[in-house]
């Protein structure tokens, strides 16, 4: 099968969408399926393997990492398209690449899936904090209703994320399919060279954070919580592996709080070397967010063999089993760093947890997942499709892009 997918978003922006895409994009090629990804183009070269086709764009004013693509461009080489007789569209996000994979859909005459990656109704204040949050819930939900309702099969990350989307008022038929991991791409990684290369002594404790430097991932919680694991264990080092809008006032609040010495920002690191060898050289990985649909981070520590401690909301709370792999603590500074400094005093436990945590990421496997996105693809054929079912008032209101 040639699926077209569409994204707002790919590397080199570094997020989960991002990963999300590249992983089942590789596996389904390697199950034999041919893939070709419309996305921004950011100004720098990458090469991943991924045939992808790159759209001028400009920046995003409320987010400097982002960019919007220009519909009018790809329309523009809509013949193009049609000649590579695409038998499917794969909607990644819900700006651009929403309106343009339905605009598609209906030239191409092709069926259109779309995965819901983020969970808009807890993301929107972090970006515009001006206006009252229960407006933003509101409007998210009614956004979230119109797109998922104007596609032929949506598909999730995990079971809340369903559940939330069927009160909103979706009637499509929804599936669940997380991002899987590929295991063996997770057997590399030097812990020894990440502590070398900046210095850090081979008995430091390290706890580490991997994502977004933004507040939707409740980094100051976890700031707040480290402070106050660092004020029950002064040697330990925190590392902080991420970029975004929230990294500046992360720099200036460790600085206010006398931290300097306690906290490291090391930024976005290469996810096939590097970031593997921060991941072993850690002792334990920490996560708070309340937004995550899934959280791939927290099963990538696992297979590098790093026990986490981390709250279980939203997402996370299916990937998450206590005592596999992780300790799931309360989103309270006390119980949250007590959790962490008992981890970091008992190697042992460490040791029992990391053996857990490799044995539970194996049922994340990468192929299962991409076969079952397979299925999704084969069953909208065999069923049938209606372009013309596409919500007319979207379609409308894309014409006017």
């Amino acid at each position: 099968m040639r699926i077209l997918m569409i994204s707002d978003v790919y590397f080199p922006r570094v997020n989960g969408v991002s990963t999300s895409i590249q992983t089942f994009a590789h596996e389904l090629q390697r199950q034999g399926h041919s893939v070709t990804l419309i996305a921004p183009d950011y100004g720098e070269k990458t090469d991943d393997g991924l045939d992808v086709i790159r759209v001028p764009s400009r920046r995003v004013i409320i987010d400097p990492e982002d960019r919007m693509m220009r519909m009018d461009w790809v329309l523009e080489r809509v013949e193009l398209l049609a000649r590579c007789e695409y038998d499917l569209i794969h909607i990644q996000t819900p700006f651009v690449a929403h309106y343009l994979g339905l605009k598609l859909a209906r030239l191409l005459g092709l069926p259109v899936v779309e995965t819901y990656h983020t969970y808009f109704e807890e993301y929107l204040y972090n970006y515009v904090p001006w206006l009252p949050k229960a407006l933003l819930r509101f409007v998210a939900r009614r956004f979230s209703t119109s797109q998922c309702n104007s596609v032929d099969r949506v598909v999730v990350p995990s079971a809340p994320i369903e559940q939330a989307l069927q009160r909103y008022g979706v009637k499509t038929e929804i599936d669940i399919v997380p991002t899987g991991l590929d295991l063996e791409r997770f057997e590399a990684g030097n812990g020894g060279l990440f502590r070398e290369a900046h210095g850090i002594d081979k008995n430091r404790p390290l706890a580490l954070y991997v994502g977004r430097m933004a507040q939707e991932k409740n980094i100051a919680f976890l700031l707040s919580a480290m402070k106050q694991a660092i004020a029950d264990m002064p040697e330990l080092l925190f590392v902080m592996a991420g970029e975004g809008p929230a990294e500046h006032w992360a720099w200036r609040w460790v600085e206010k709080e006398g931290l300097a010495n306690n906290v490291l920002f090391v930024g976005y690191m290469d996810r096939a070397s590097t970031l593997l060898d921060c991941y072993r050289a850690a002792d334990l990985f920490v996560f708070a967010s309340r937004t995550e649909t899934q959280g791939l981070v927290l099963l990538e520590s696992m297979a590098l063999g790093t026990p986490v401690v981390s709250t279980a909301v939203l997402g996370t709370r299916t990937v998450l089993v206590d005592g596999h792999g992780v300790l799931i603590a309360k989103e309270d500074v006390v119980d949250f760093s007590a959790k962490v400094v008992t981890l970091l005093h008992d190697h042992s436990r460490r040791i029992c947890l990391s053996d857990a945590g490799m044995e539970y990421v194996k049922q994340w496997s990468s192929t299962v997942m991409a076969q079952r996105i397979s299925a999704i693809y084969d069953g909208l054929w065999s069923a049938g499709f209606d372009v013309e079912t596409l919500s007319a008032s979207v379609l409308l209101e894309s014409e006017t892009d």
